[in-house]
């Protein structure tokens, strides 16, 4: 689960240009803008990430104008990326007080115990902004997601310095982020399955996934292999998130060739050798000898960029992973299933096409 709303500190603070009311905090490698004189370099705060859904407290109704949203997950007042005075913000900041003040983080603080990146998601009551899914595309429910095959879930990189740093100059290749609906389609002992990103779906006459299944023949695809395998990719075009980057037909382009029975990802040159063999389309790919550079301001201007598949348009983001597939411990503590890769997301994507 994500780690929406944690205990962190405030590393930095800085002026914005002609603002005389706010001023900008870094926290992890977030940009976050504050009220000028209410914190302090090193103050332990509150910090809660775009996408959280701030439950219907007192305490969060000045964000009622302007932040209130219903989902799936409930309503709530919904956080998002902002631009203020020309600033990038990214998440909001409270001070300690909105917690219970019998919550054992304070009881730690005032012994001295280090709280730094306590998860306090569900203590506040915070769950993810999710928006809905299209019933073509959400289809019917036959099960959860097969156990024998990894999530995609790639963790933003603004939260994982301790990692760009201790692989920093690793060889890289990158690759677009495409903003559209997660899919894996698998073959194993003789049977195929269609999953979105946490279930696995029957087929039905009007699932638009099942229908790219069959569009692009996946099972024929897949049961020539001679393997147990999963490819997991995206979804996009016409009826698919507001479909962003125009794409004039649904398509899915993919990212992952998974192996079933060794339980484990292609390298970049299988991964390329396989799409080079099949009818199939990968995302695009950006660039194939990165090195791995360890600041995160930098990783995030390298994000901003236009779509490979409509220059019109900002892309997503991109996403980073070594060229030999590599585990990383910390990448396995809360963060996703332990595979070094993760993802920039663009600032001027979200601002532009931030779901309404």
């Amino acid at each position: 689960m994500r780690k929406l709303a944690t205990i962190q500190r405030i590393t930095e603070i800085n002026p914005i240009i002609g603002a005389d009311s706010i001023e900008v905090a870094s926290i992890l490698g977030w940009k976050v803008v504050i009220q000028k004189n209410q914190f302090k370099v090193d103050d332990i705060v509150v910090y809660c990430e775009i996408d959280s859904l701030l439950p219907i407290r007192p305490e969060f109704e000045f964000l009622r104008k302007s932040c209130y949203k219903k989902n799936e997950n409930g309503e709530g007042f919904r956080i998002k990326t902002i631009r203020l005075r020309g600033q990038i913000s990214q998440g909001i900041v409270f001070p300690l007080t909105i917690l219970n003040k019998s919550d054992q983080i304070i009881a730690a603080i005032k012994n001295g115990r280090h709280v730094e990146g306590t998860d306090i998601t569900e203590s506040i009551g915070i769950t993810q902004y999710i928006p809905a899914i299209p019933q073509n595309i959400a289809g019917t429910v036959k099960g959860p997601f097969p156990s024998f095959i990894l999530k995609t879930d790639e963790t933003r990189v603004q939260v994982l310095q301790d990692v760009l740093t201790r692989h920093k100059g690793k060889v890289c290749y990158v690759t677009e982020k495409v903003d559209g609906s997660s899919v894996t389609y698998y073959y194993r002992n003789g049977e195929f399955g269609v999953c979105s990103r946490n279930l696995e779906l029957k087929e039905t006459e009007d699932n638009l996934l099942w229908k790219m299944a069959r569009k692009y023949k996946i099972e024929e695809i897949l049961k020539q292999t001679g393997k147990n395998m999963a490819l997991q990719g995206e979804l996009i075009g016409i009826g698919v998130q507001k479909n962003n980057l125009r794409i004039p037909e649904n398509k899915v382009l993919f990212f992952n060739v998974f192996d079933i029975d060794k339980c484990q990802y292609y390298n970049y040159s299988e991964f390329i050798h396989f799409f080079a063999n099949v009818e199939l389309e990968s995302v695009p790919i950006l660039e194939t000898n990165y090195i791995l550079n360890d600041n995160i301001d930098f990783l995030i201007e390298k994000s901003k960029g236009v779509s490979k598949l409509n220059e019109k348009v900002f892309r997503e983001g991109i996403v980073i992973r070594p060229l030999e597939e590599c585990f990383d411990f910390h990448m396995s503590q809360g963060f996703a299933n332990g595979r070094l890769s993760f993802k920039a997301i663009n600032p001027e994507y979200l601002l532009k096409y931030s779901e309404e």
